[in-house]
């Protein structure tokens, strides 16, 4: 019988799917605790970290997958999440409001969290990806595997209009910066005094 369900094909692709969705891991971070899994989008305390920027999370205190748990005691050893920072922002506002009964006494403030919203790249137990099998790698070693193309600076070509006719602009030149006269007062009042003095 085929299955109603996309998720339950025997594709290759199906069972990458399931295993994202059947893999997890719960992280520390903050204070807090969250249960993650790969590609999914997480929003945490501010951390320090540029956007862009690869983060390493070596608080993990579970990873479960189709076939096995690791529980930590009260961390798994050498499990890392690897996330990436997309972008720095704050949450929404929340109204704090204290007050004391019978006493005409009323706070009212409004707080927003600052928040960086994470992407999860990759789960990694004992030096291997769960996801791929193999050794993780950072975003920096990825980047220095692909071929660094240098761009050359192109003379500006002259325009169709000036190959015609054969003159050149006057914008080719390099331009003669006017002096500006000074602010100070000093500078005006003796020029205003030479001034007078020439009458």
């Amino acid at each position: 019988m085929p299955s109603t369900y996309p998720l339950e094909s025997d594709s290759a692709r199906g069972w990458e799917r399931r295993m994202t969705k059947v893999m997890f891991a719960v992280i520390k971070s903050g204070g807090r605790q969250y249960k993650v899994s790969v590609g999914q989008t997480l929003e945490v305390n501010r951390l320090p970290v540029e956007v862009g920027e690869q983060v390493h999370f070596n608080e993990v205190l579970l990873i479960s997958d189709a076939n096995n748990t690791m529980i930590g005691t009260p961390l798994v050893d050498s499990a890392t999440v690897l996330a990436t920072a997309t972008k720095q922002g704050r949450g929404k506002k929340l109204i704090v409001f204290r007050y004391k009964p019978k006493k005409r006494i009323r706070h009212r403030r409004g707080h927003r969290q600052d928040l960086t919203i994470l992407t999860i790249d990759d789960i990694v137990a004992g030096g291997k990806s769960l996801i791929t099998g193999a050794a993780p790698k950072s975003r920096e070693e990825e980047e220095e595997e692909l071929p660094v193309v240098e761009k050359f600076e192109t003379p500006p070509e002259s325009t169709e209009l000036e190959a015609a006719t054969g003159e050149v602009s006057e914008t080719a030149e390099p331009e003669v910066e006017e002096k500006k006269p000074s602010r100070r007062r000093r500078t005006k009042k003796t020029e205003e005094s030479e001034s007078e003095a020439e009458e």
